[in-house]
């Protein structure tokens, strides 16, 4: 018979080619497939269970903060986008619209939604009428429509999953709070559940979702040195409010504004794991997220025992997202694939095993092999799974960590953006002129003012030299 041919082969490494590199493991590891629309995917089995995974999980945060979910129209009448100024000039330029029912032309134009908030805003209008109907804390999961002109699986498509939340509060300070929790809440799902450590912060007026009082973000690090927006979180004051008359009485019978937010997370965090833990071998996934954490790979499973054994083994685990793959493929072919499809853990399970009372325990993350005997599986596998997580999320840290650079002058900052990959730590006088002029010249972006660093690491804008007081964290992104 011919030797079977690795799956890996068809990566290629992604030093040589960054780009090709990501586009050959979401083929290879079956995560999403090219659609006959034109930027859209198919988002196939092994890549929607990880976006499950994530839906899962996050949706079962929200509830703890008192979160419900609800489901909005898929199309907004022009009428009612035009409502708020500044929040549909910012989207127009990717709006698809319908104008035709059947044959019919229509009378006024549909968007095909690119985010909900004019049809929440609509609604609260005629939904809140009390304090005491307040706060209004919804959130809802459902595809949206930006016709972008340029797409990649995953990080840019023009209908893309996702979840957006929509809150109404009394008052300004109720609303901030919900906007820093849902951010809070961004960030410790990425960390502790995909591995992935972010910078959390506030965007520049410039960077800011159209409408919004303010947007906060988190930031993460891609292994090419590419920051990737993770997750948003907007306060959007009582502008949207005023603009739709979204009025309740107060307490003492006069009729307030109410304070709105809304926040969201997309698909896009599956292109995250990828680039921040995939190697050349294809997909490394977090055991929190990975929709299969244990593959059970038994060894000559033609001869007698070995399958009753791994399926044993596989009942013995059933805490966790555990299978056998008996395909009839060769094992070296099934550890490729397990390789492939970043599967955090593979037991090996052979004859000679069997009759010496253990197994081969392989992590994804290491290659490391690990000998346990088939009594202690049940407590090593948990051991080992946690190890891996939080190894996955250390080493992602220290590469994140390797690639902040500090720039205290215009020519610092050129140099560290033609060759050095990762985040520019760079003071700035927050005028949008210096902003425009690094984005233009460098196709460096401000990523966020961050919380927690804001170290005077001088006195003067990276840009223009003159007096600056913000510590700016700049990079290049998807």
């Amino acid at each position: 018979m011919a030797k079977e041919k690795k799956l890996v082969e068809a990566i290629t490494s992604m030093d040589v080619d960054f780009a090709q590199w990501y586009t050959d493991v979401v083929k290879k590891a079956e995560l999403c497939d090219y659609a006959s629309v034109k930027g859209c995917m198919v988002i196939k089995p092994a890549g929607y269970a990880i976006w499950e995974n994530i839906q899962k999980e996050l949706d079962r945060r929200f509830k703890e903060t008192g979160v419900q979910n609800v489901y909005m129209p898929l199309f907004i009448p022009e009428s009612l986008l035009q409502k708020e100024k500044d929040h549909v000039e910012g989207f127009a330029p990717e709006v698809a619209w319908v104008t035709h029912g059947g044959l019919e032309p229509l009378q006024e134009r549909l968007c095909v939604r690119p985010t909900s908030e004019t049809l929440f805003c609509d609604f609260y209008a005629g939904d809140i009428h009390s304090y005491r109907d307040l706060p209004k804390v919804y959130n809802q999961w459902c595809s949206v429509v930006r016709w972008e002109k340029t797409t990649r699986p995953f990080l840019r498509s023009r209908e893309f999953l996702w979840q957006e939340g929509h809150t109404a509060h009394a008052t300004a300070e109720e609303a901030e709070e919900r906007t820093i929790q849902m951010l809070n809440l961004y960030a410790d799902f990425c960390e502790e559940v995909l591995a992935i450590p972010v910078i959390k912060g506030q965007k520049t007026e410039k960077e800011k979702f159209a409408g919004a009082e303010a947007t906060y973000t988190i930031e993460s690090l891609m292994h090419d040195g590419k920051a990737l927006q993770s997750g948003t979180s907007h306060n959007f004051g009582d502008g949207f409010a005023k603009a739709f008359g979204i009025q309740y009485a107060a307490k003492d019978n006069t009729l307030q504004y109410v304070h709105q937010t809304s926040w969201g997370m997309t698909t896009r965090m599956i292109g995250a794991l990828i680039m921040v833990h995939g190697d050349n071998n294809g997909l490394v996934l977090p055991p929190r997220i990975a929709p299969v954490q244990v593959m059970i790979v038994p060894v000559q499973q033609q001869k007698e025992g070995v399958l009753d054994k791994a399926f044993e083994l596989c009942d013995v685990l059933s805490g966790f997202r555990v299978k056998v793959d008996d395909s009839d493929k060769s094992p070296g072919w099934k550890f490729s694939e397990q390789e492939m499809r970043g599967i955090p853990v593979r037991i090996e399970l052979g004859p000679k095993d069997i009759e010496a009372g253990k197994c081969v325990v392989v992590r994804r993350d290491t290659r490391e092999k690990i000998e346990v005997a088939l009594e202690d599986l049940e407590q090593k596998i948990p051991e080992i799974l946690e190890t891996i997580q939080k190894e996955m999320f250390e080493r992602a840290k220290a590469h994140r960590d390797a690639h902040i650079w500090d720039a205290h002058n215009y020519e610092e900052l050129k140099d560290i953006a033609a060759n050095k990959p990762g985040f520019i730590r760079g003071m700035w006088c927050e005028d949008q002129a210096c902003e425009d002029k690094i984005k233009e010249e460098l196709a460096v972006t401000s990523r966020c003012i961050p919380f927690h660093d804001q170290e005077q690491i001088s006195g003067t804008c990276v840009c223009c030299g003159r007096p600056a007081h913000k510590l700016v964290y700049w990079g290049k992104a998807y």
